[in-house]
């Protein structure tokens, strides 16, 4: 299949550019896979769409605040700019920098009025920098109060509440960018759910920064995957197994959960507890193995998302739901409103 099966032409302004003010009421397309019948909801009329019985699986990863702006110590003071990538050992991370041409080894970089300080120890070939770190107290306390969220390169509105780029049931630290179609469900409308008897679970997936990297080959097998490290739990595990050993839905909230999920069922052929990194690459063609149902936001023209989402429920629907969505005026990508496949 051809990158250009997947585009379809979206305006600018449909761009949603800050959250709702209540994450619930975004609106809610929900397309039947089958036929590709469209219905318009908002997200809170979840509770009704959703059976006693099914699961929603969601990925509890929580995102790092990530980008520090600090000044560079010595002469001239620029101000430099850090984005966190990867812990590599104590105190010392892979980072991208900018302005990089002054950010050498041995720069150090002050944050905070001094709360932290990185010292460039290396730069490595693929142009980003390994940094160490200089603290007291904790480095992630501090992080927390001194860091920016790493927004999308298509936001560009200033994000005052820095909390509403986390899902509220975030909990393990690992993520550059939110698995934002989380950001919808508030702890009221969770506890609706699991009072109607639909079960919740998590695992983890940290999402990477290669998660906005465009698909630049035209044959879309010739695309390599970036890899992100999951966790599935034995008690998410044994939810699974029990859900469909009774005829229920598993319900997949973001396209990172269902790489979880399918990475576990095709890698391991048994759902148990296990850990480890995946690449996996779904696009039209594909045979899941476990989710029946996906609730995820809209995504962009090309990407490897929308692949995902017409693998499951036929690359025809999706672009023409999207083609709905777009003269319906939905909001789209990470701020945006929500599609329910089902």
């Amino acid at each position: 299949m051809k990158k250009s099966d997947f585009y379809y032409d979206l305006p600018e302004e449909r761009i949603a550019q800050i959250p709702l003010e209540q994450r619930d009421h975004s609106r809610m397309m929900c397309v039947d896979r089958q036929s590709g019948k469209v219905e318009h909801r908002h997200f809170y009329d979840i509770v009704d769409l959703l059976n006693p019985g099914d699961l929603l699986v969601m990925n509890n990863s929580k995102v790092l605040p990530a980008r520090l702006y600090g000044v560079k110590e010595g002469p001239g003071g620029a101000v430099s700019e850090f984005l966190l990538l990867e812990q590599k050992e104590q105190d010392v991370w892979e980072i991208l920098v900018h302005p990089g041409r002054r950010l050498r080894t041995g720069a150090r970089v002050s944050f905070g009025d001094g709360l932290l300080v990185g010292e460039i120890i290396e730069c490595l070939p693929n142009g980003n920098r390994l940094a160490r770190f200089e603290y007291d107290g904790n480095f992630y306390n501090i992080l927390d109060q001194i860091g920016q969220m790493p927004l999308p390169h298509y936001i560009t509105a200033e994000l005052k509440d820095k909390n509403r780029y986390q899902t509220v049931y975030a909990k393990d630290l690992g993520s550059a960018a939110a698995p934002t179609a989380g950001l919808h469900f508030t702890n009221e409308l969770l506890e609706k759910l699991r009072a109607k008897g639909v079960r919740t679970a998590f695992v983890t997936l940290h999402v990477g920064l290669g998660t906005f990297r465009p698909v630049k080959a035209d044959n879309i097998t010739d695309h390599q995957m970036h890899s992100e490290h999951y966790f599935m739990p034995q008690e998410t595990a044994n939810l699974i197994k029990q859900t469909k050993a009774e005829g229920g839905r598993v319900i997949c909230v973001g396209t990172t959960s269902c790489r979880t999920l399918e990475t576990v069922g095709s890698r391991h052929g048994v759902i148990e507890e296990c850990e480890g990194y995946t690449d996996i690459f779904i696009y039209p063609g594909y045979k899941f193995t476990i989710m029946d149902g996906l609730i995820t936001n809209f995504h962009l023209p090309e990407s490897t998302l929308i692949m995902l989402v017409s693998a499951f429920a036929g690359r025809e629907n999706v672009l023409n739901a999207y083609k709905i969505a777009v003269e319906k005026e939905y909001r789209f990508y990470s701020f945006g409103d929500a599609m329910f496949l089902r």
